[in-house]
């Protein structure tokens, strides 16, 4: 199981990687703003700094996660596991405060935010699920 671990811990921070390209790097393409995140391009002034910070902490986490995972896998296990679990726990309660923002139609049209939501909370679920067996 420790494999399906480490995959899924890898995916989550794949993903955290790639909005933070999105967030901090990309979003002022409107193929990002307009087409990932649904905001229009008179409201890019206004957020771009919130975007550019959140996109770092999407890195750091993934980072952190990419960290415990090599601890784990290079012998530290109790460094690596504790860390592993911690950030996946972040990541899945981060996912359901990004779904229950959705649900309230924060920003964007109910239901667009669906799948930023199962992104974020179904790789470091798994992971979290796989660390108990």
């Amino acid at each position: 199981m420790t494999i399906v671990v480490w995959v899924f811990a890898g995916i989550a921070a794949a993903v955290h990687i790639l909005v933070f390209v999105w967030e901090s790097l990309l979003f002022s393409r409107p193929g990002v703003h307009s087409g990932v995140f649904a905001i229009r391009s008179t409201d890019v002034p206004a957020i771009k700094l919130w975007s550019f910070c959140v996109g770092f902490y999407n890195l750091f986490l993934a980072i952190g996660l990419l960290f415990g995972v090599i601890m784990w896998a290079t012998g530290n296990q109790t460094v690596g596991r504790t860390l592993v679990a911690y950030i996946c726990i972040f990541m899945v309660l981060c996912g359901v405060v990004l779904f229950v923002a959705d649900r309230m139609a924060l920003g964007r049209e109910r239901g667009k935010g669906v799948s930023g939501a199962l992104a974020e909370t179904l790789p470091p679920l798994i992971a979290l699920v796989a660390m108990v067996f």
